[in-house]
């Protein structure tokens, strides 16, 4: 078995044996398959596509590569979510303390941000004092004493994903479903958790456009999750523009701390609850109906609230940043936006406006990047919105003191027209 040989079948559109994969991750990670070769065998891949038998493979032989976490420990109704990635998704920060609060166990490695798409743990690192950095056994401890922590991705989870997706970012092969598939998946098996939500984002703002082939990805990863034991579902929405007005890692933990609080944006509470309703569904067997009331109630009243705050000061954040925004991070320089014309925005390039946050200073174009936790945007009006010429529509926040171009760019994502558009529906499907 040779490497050139497996490069060669797989471009002339055959199916690779389980062996024949097993030998190019154990291969590639051990340096004996060099980076040239992978990058000729994922090129093959992504104009050749894989079966779900060769993608099944592929997973399992990743997540075997490092650690797996052992949670045996927190019982079974342990439940975590996953999304493929958007602009201004704050909802780990939302549901986790409302599906912890119902009595479900939130056990979650989240990653940081990189490119248009925000991460978790650089959200929660805006939290003064907050550490995403815990050992195995205080993450285990703390999930049982308060139900919920959530940390940083361990260098050895899945570390053939984590050496082959550096690869995929230099070869142009990010884009390429059954290699997304596997890359989610090896990482959530290696974590452990029974029980798993998927969100996957369609969209502008997402790495899939289209409903279609979110809905392909969405069944393959369901697929491989029930192969290997675990109970798994996904929800397909909508990110054609930012979830919620706030994007940026400081602004975005305001704006979930709203929600929590009864208040917020519309569209990023029920996006909340929904998923926060069908983890409950997930972990503890309820019907949608009994699921969903015992996740508003407790959102409404203010446990889940409580429970951030719980969270927060359990992993060694300040809890007073709930009652106090001042406390987090602020850039120095806000610069408003105004609408060049009069008319609805129909319209908004939600990619564009995540890379518009990145060079703000919220975000990184490669890890080594440093943040500004207080850059971001505060969007004033979204799609179906009557702007006049001259009215504010986003305030951009940043510690630069020259932005024209950056500013330019937000405006040139804005389309807007003499029409009213029809609202699309948050939720767009699921996969079971």
């Amino acid at each position: 078995m040779n490497i050139i040989d497996i490069i060669n079948k797989k471009r002339l559109k055959q199916v690779l044996s389980d062996e024949e994969i097993k030998y190019v991750i154990d291969g590639y990670l051990d340096g004996t398959i060099k980076d040239y070769q992978m990058s000729s065998l994922l090129m093959a891949i992504l104009l050749n596509d894989m079966t779900n038998e060769e993608i099944y493979a592929l997973t399992k032989y990743m997540a075997e590569t490092g650690d797996k976490l052992d949670l045996s420990l927190l019982g079974t109704n342990v439940v975590d979510k996953h999304s493929t990635g958007g602009v201004g998704d704050k909802t780990t920060l939302i549901i986790g303390p409302i599906v912890a609060s119902c009595g479900v166990k939130v056990a979650k490695m989240s990653g940081r941000g990189l490119g248009h798409t925000g991460g978790t743990i650089d959200k929660l690192e805006s939290i003064p004092g907050f550490k995403v950095d815990i050992s195995e056994k205080d993450f285990v401890k703390q999930v049982n004493d308060i139900g919920i922590s959530i940390i940083s991705q361990t260098g050895n989870i899945a570390p053939a994903d984590k050496k082959i997706y550096a690869l995929r970012d230099t070869t142009a092969t990010v884009s390429n479903i059954p290699l997304i598939a596997s890359s989610i998946m090896s990482k959530k098996i290696a974590a452990g958790d029974k029980h798993i939500l998927l969100d996957v984002k369609v969209g502008s703002g997402a790495f899939i456009k289209t409903k279609k082939d979110a809905s392909v990805l969405a069944s393959k990863m369901v697929d491989i999750g029930k192969k290997l034991g675990k109970n798994i579902e996904a929800i397909l929405t909508n990110m054609d523009e930012p979830l919620g007005n706030y994007v940026g890692n400081s602004l975005e933990v305001i704006e979930a701390i709203s929600v929590l609080k009864g208040k917020g944006n519309s569209d990023l509470r029920e996006l909340s609850i929904t998923l926060a309703t069908n983890m409950v569904m997930l972990a503890k067997g309820l019907k949608e109906s009994a699921a969903r009331k015992l996740v508003i109630d407790t959102l409404d009243s203010g446990k889940a609230l409580d429970k951030f705050k719980e969270f927060i000061k359990y992993q060694h954040g300040n809890p007073e940043i709930v009652d106090n925004y001042k406390l987090l991070p602020i850039s120095k320089y806000g610069y408003e936006i105004k609408a060049n014309k009069s008319g609805y925005i129909t319209k908004m390039d939600t990619e564009e406006i995540g890379k518009v946050a990145c060079l703000l200073g919220a975000g990184r174009a490669t890890m080594e990047d440093t943040i500004d936790y207080g850059a971001g945007i505060i969007i004033e009006s979204k799609v179906g919105n009557y702007v006049k010429k001259g009215n504010i529509i986003a305030t951009l926040y940043t510690n630069k003191n020259n932005i024209d171009d950056i500013a330019s760019k937000y405006l040139k994502a804005i389309t807007i027209s003499n029409y009213k558009p029809n609202k699309k529906k948050m939720i767009l499907g699921k996969i079971k």
